[in-house]
Parts: C-alpha cells; sequence; structure tokens
C-alpha cells in the first residue's frame, strides 16, 4: 500500500518545481514521490480502476514488485542506493491508433539522455549493446467505448548506477557510465517534461512523423532476429504505425504485438 511522501522527499526530488513544468502541457498534473511502493505502475492502475483519472507523475525511491514487459520482474535499488530511477506517468489519453505508442516513449528518452544511445524494438534503451532501462505501458478502459480516452499509464526504469547482473544474458548498462554527474531527480527532470511532450503530441499525430527519428537509433534494422514464438529472419526496420517488419522465408511480417519478444540472432543462427 501507497504510503504519502514527506515534505522532505518532495523537496529533494524538487516536486513541486517539475509540476509547475508540466501543468502548462497538461493542467492539473500533480507530481507525487514516494519512499516505497510496490509497483508505481500497479499503484497508478488500482487508482485508475477504482475511478481516480488525475493525470498523475508517480516516482518510487524504492519499488519492492516492479514490473516489466512480459510479466518480468523489475527491482529498483534501495531509498538509500537510489540506484535506478522508478517512475510512472498516468493520464487519459485518446489517439485515434494507440500503435507506436511504445516506441514514441522509448525514442523519447533516448533523445533526452545520449545522441548514441540506440533502441531494440519496440522500447528498450541499449547503451553499447546493453540494456539500460525498461518501459511497461498498461491501459485501464472500464468499460468505455472503444473510441472514448483510456487511462494509459506508462512506467519508466532506468539504470542510474551498476545493478545486478544476475541470470541475464547480457549485463545491464547504467546511466552514470555516459552522465557520471547525473542524480535520480535530475534524470526525472531530464525526461519528465519531453516525455509529456510526446505522449500528448502522440494523441494528435500518431508515430508516423517520428518514425524517421526512430530509424535512426534501431539497434535491430538490417540485423538477424529470433522472435520468441520462433521465428527468424531480417529486420527491416519499423513501419509509420511502429510494427517491427520482420523478412522470413514466407514474406515480410509484420510485428505488432507486445507479447513478442525480439533478440539478435547469434552469428550462427541468423537467417537472410
Amino acid at each position: 500500500m501507497a504510503t504519502s511522501a514527506p515534505h522532505e522527499l518532495d523537496q529533494r526530488w524538487g516536486a513541486a518545481a517539475l509540476q509547475d513544468s508540466l501543468q502548462p502541457l497538461l493542467p492539473g498534473l500533480r507530481v507525487q514521490v514516494l519512499a516505497e511502493i510496490d509497483s508505481t505502475n500497479t499503484e497508478l492502475m488500482r487508482r485508475a480502476r477504482a475511478g481516480d483519472t488525475t493525470p498523475t507523475l508517480l516516482v518510487a525511491q524504492a519499488q519492492t514488485a516492479g514490473r516489466g514487459r512480459l510479466g518480468r520482474a523489475w527491482k529498483s535499488a534501495s531509498a538509500a542506493g537510489q540506484g535506478a530511477l522508478a517512475f510512472s506517468l498516468s493520464l487519459p489519453l485518446a489517439p485515434p491508433d494507440w500503435s507506436g505508442l511504445s516506441l514514441a516513449v522509448g525514442l523519447t528518452l533516448a533523445e533526452a539522455l545520449h545522441p548514441d544511445l540506440r533502441i531494440k524494438w519496440p522500447n528498450d534503451l541499449w547503451w553499447q549493446g546493453r540494456k539500460l532501462s525498461g518501459i511497461l505501458i498498461e491501459t485501464a478502459a472500464g468499460g468505455a467505448p472503444v473510441d472514448a480516452p483510456r487511462q494509459v499509464v506508462i512506467g519508466v526504469g532506468i539504470n542510474l548506477d551498476a545493478p545486478e547482473a544476475d541470470g541475464l544474458r547480457t549485463a545491464p548498462a547504467w546511466v552514470r557510465e555516459f552522465l557520471p554527474a547525473l542524480d535520480a531527480p535530475g534524470l526525472l527532470q531530464r525526461v519528465a517534461l519531453p516525455l509529456l511532450h510526446t505522449v500528448l503530441a502522440f494523441e494528435r499525430e500518431g508515430f508516423a512523423p517520428l518514425q524517421a527519428r526512430y530509424a535512426a537509433r534501431d539497434v535491430l534494422a538490417g540485423g538477424d532476429v529470433v522472435l520468441s514464438d520462433g521465428l527468424t529472419g531480417r529486420a527491416l526496420g519499423v513501419s509509420a504505425q511502429g510494427a517491427l517488419k520482420v523478412r522470413t522465408d514466407a514474406g515480410v511480417r509484420e510485428i505488432t504485438s507486445a507479447e513478442v519478444s525480439v533478440r539478435p540472432a547469434p552469428v550462427n543462427e541468423g537467417a537472410a
């Protein structure tokens, strides 16, 4: 269960100033900082299902049950260590097409942090061949019509310091490799405004205006890939809707499901 953030936390994170910078884009948005929570996404989804649709940026110094894509666990560092940034943004959204939202979020984070950050479809940030962050997007429709606004919760976890690599195929990356002086509040200040700007623009315009910028950072394009369903092929970039295009022996397939994971193929598993 969430607990109220003490005033000292708000001051440390610059919550009031951050809220003031975001509200011109989205009036009524609130910024809340918690010392600890099970998961910022879980908490905002609880609120949405209870009928609370107030736009909210929720930050936690520590998560005890953080979640990533495909049901994977994601834990931030302890509150004392603050070796990661974990936050979620919740707001009502009604884009004509939801396709590509996760790609738009990943692109925005990459552009806000470093020109050499790459993106592995759909939204994993990669630094020098290693994963830096994770993004989880969930919606609560609440029985509304298909074209009605849904409460969307965008969860972001970014490694600030070197995390534990137990059980991972590749050791993770962390922000202080390339921004050594940045702390967690500074990292939040750096990404929050461009993230909100992108999400609101996506509601109006979709992913298509971002396609070329995404392509410039696409780590999979032109390489051989393996999908979690066993398919292998050559990645051809992403479509204007954010689908991953993969050339296989049966032709070009567009991958749109968030439940399909993709990894670069080992050199001896490639498919032309």
